[in-house]
């Protein structure tokens, strides 16, 4: 079945080219010109990942992509003309899994596109390929419970922790290589980052923030992922 792809932005002719583009790559586009449209088209059709512009008229893009992110594990990349590092990390601070700035080459975007369609996870129907042989066993830490086989992170009584594909990303990451200090390089580098060394290290400490609200106790004072000044991260699973 072919990944679905909504396209919202309120630019005619951007929107319906790049509908286009990746038509003929082989993916299912939706086109919305706002965000009152785009949830009627949530609301009856299976998104796989949305493109989204910020500034549009009415509802923006940041508070569309609040909206998808409690529905779900939609992936959402932002293309805007707005390219500060602040706008790049309050985009990434509300779950973002990606950011374009205009203009964008439509051949970035298939990349960007391919790469966040294999880190997805498609839901309970994509079992492991071979469960009983699987390499990637599962991690415990604390009240967690880290699934990769899966893609799956359960807290306490086994419920499940929310986590957008980046953030899974991060964590397969860190709880494979417990007591192990990674830089944000390292770690950019082994999440299969795109984007320039500095943006992704920027995007890793963005990361590491969100990963610490959902699993430290206190994310001022992290028990699980700490701040290694100078170098970077380290994971320490420890016992309930």
């Amino acid at each position: 079945m072919p990944t679905t792809i909504a396209i919202v932005d309120d630019e005619d002719h951007l929107r319906e080219a790049v509908a286009e583009y990746l038509s003929g790559h082989a993916f299912r586009v939706l086109t919305a010109c706002n965000a009152a449209e785009f949830r009627a088209l949530a609301e009856c059709e299976q998104i796989d990942i949305a493109l989204l512009d910020i500034a549009m008229p009415g509802e923006d893009g940041l508070s569309l992509a609040r909206w998808l992110r409690r529905r779900g594990p939609t992936g959402i990349i932002f293309a805007t003309a707005s390219g500060t590092a602040m706008d790049r990390i309050v985009g990434l601070e509300i779950g973002a899994d990606d950011y374009l700035t205009k203009p964008y080459d439509l051949r970035e975007l298939l990349a960007r596109i391919r790469s966040l369609v294999r880190r997805l996870d498609r839901g309970p129907a994509a079992e492991p390929a071979a469960p009983v042989e699987q390499v990637a066993r599962a991690h415990s830490f604390g009240p967690f419970t880290f699934d990769p086989a899966l893609r799956r992170l359960t807290g306490p009584e086994g419920a499940a922790v929310p986590l957008t594909a980046a953030e899974f990303d991060l964590l397969e990451v860190l709880v494979s290589r417990p007591n192990r200090i990674l830089s944000r390089s390292q770690l950019a580098d082994l999440c299969g980052a795109e984007e320039s060394d500095s943006d992704g290290e920027r995007r890793i400490d963005v990361r590491i923030a969100r990963l610490r609200r959902k699993i430290e106790a206190d994310p001022a004072s992290p028990r699980f992922i700490r701040t290694i000044r100078g170098e970077g991260y380290v994971f320490e699973p420890a016992t309930p």
